[in-house]
């Protein structure tokens, strides 16, 4: 299943050019074969500036990915952001990155991400890493065919 997807970078120095985004594009690239990339920006860590534009990206994209801001620092506000503009949490995509994660460093328990349904788009907030990144889309490849299907209303059996 091909689906669509806006990448949004949150990055102070990224947005300012001070910084080179990696794992905006390694998203992008991580899924070549499978999505198609509609929209990509680094923005900065503004919590109004994310929840416009995860409100303008909603419905015109099956997923929209954020990377970075979802730390302890004083400007991570990306779950924030994002918890604003849900329709509904979907708690279990975040856990699993973070359970996951910890097999690999116990800084995955540091992360504040979540995913979640805002009309007929899934989101999900990544790390800024592009290791954790990598790692966490690998987590969660399996199941994005089946929960943009259900997100978009696809019935059927979720047990087959």
């Amino acid at each position: 299943m091909e689906f669509t997807f806006a990448v949004i970078t949150l990055s102070d120095k990224g947005f300012e050019g001070l910084r080179e985004d990696k794992s905006g594009p390694a998203i992008k690239d991580f899924f070549v074969e499978k999505g198609k990339l509609l929209h990509y920006e680094i923005i900065p860590d503004e919590k109004p500036l994310i929840m416009k534009r995860l409100i303008e990206l909603t419905d015109k994209v099956d997923v929209i990915f954020t990377t970075g801001g979802t730390g302890l620092s004083p400007r991570d506000v990306t779950p924030e952001a994002t918890i604003e503009v849900l329709d509904r949490q979907i708690p279990g995509i975040a856990e699993a990155m973070r359970i996951e994660g910890m097999k690999k460093t116990k800084n995955a328990l540091l992360s504040r991400a979540v995913a979640g349904q805002r009309g007929k788009t899934l989101i999900i907030n990544l790390p800024g890493s592009l290791k954790a990144v990598i790692e966490n889309l690998e987590i969660i490849k399996e199941i994005l065919p089946h929960a943009i299907e259900k997100i978009k209303g696809q019935q059927g059996d979720c047990g087959s």
